[in-house]
């Protein structure tokens, strides 16, 4: 029993470390750490690899046998960023979105006007969609309106476009 749940970890950690890794090398590090006679000291033993293995994470078990990743500080850095940047990605897709729902007649303008307005908001989470009808309502000239359209009693959109 034990050691199919370690050959299940063990696959996890092969999983892990493809992904979080670009090159492929056949040794992952694995740690265990162990008491000593002394109680403020822990020992880590090798469990598979090598300790010149630059291929990251090192993976640790502690004494309860619960997995830990071992990072350095660079690699834990440029992770941090990728998810701040990925998340800035995402805001700035919805803010995008919202800004095309209302049907901007210049996007940049109301784009401009909307990050100015986020700069000045002290809150962390903005409703993009109250964020775009308020500028919309500060600034009509910035927005389509379709009620601006004249169109004769009866015609449709598409039959005018036609023409």
């Amino acid at each position: 029993m034990e050691f199919k749940k370690r050959k299940k970890e063990f696959k996890m950690i092969e999983k892990i470390s493809k992904n979080l890794s670009p090159t492929k090398q056949k040794e992952q590090t694995v740690l265990e750490i162990v008491p000593s006679e002394d109680e403020i000291t822990k020992l880590l033993r090798l469990k598979n690899g090598s300790w010149d293995n630059a291929k990251e994470p090192w993976l640790v078990y502690d004494e309860k046998q619960k997995l830990h990743a071992l990072l350095s500080i660079d690699t834990l850095t440029k992770m941090i960023e990728h998810f701040k940047k990925a998340e800035q990605e995402t805001l700035f897709l919805k803010l995008e979105k919202s800004i095309l729902q209302h049907l901007p007649l210049d996007f940049q303008d109301v784009w401009t006007v909307a990050m100015e307005e986020i700069k000045k908001s002290k809150k962390n989470e903005v409703d993009f969609d109250k964020l775009v009808k308020k500028i919309k309502k500060d600034h009509p000239n910035l927005f389509l309106d379709l009620k601006d359209l004249y169109l004769p009693e009866g015609a449709s959109i598409i039959s005018a476009i036609e023409r």
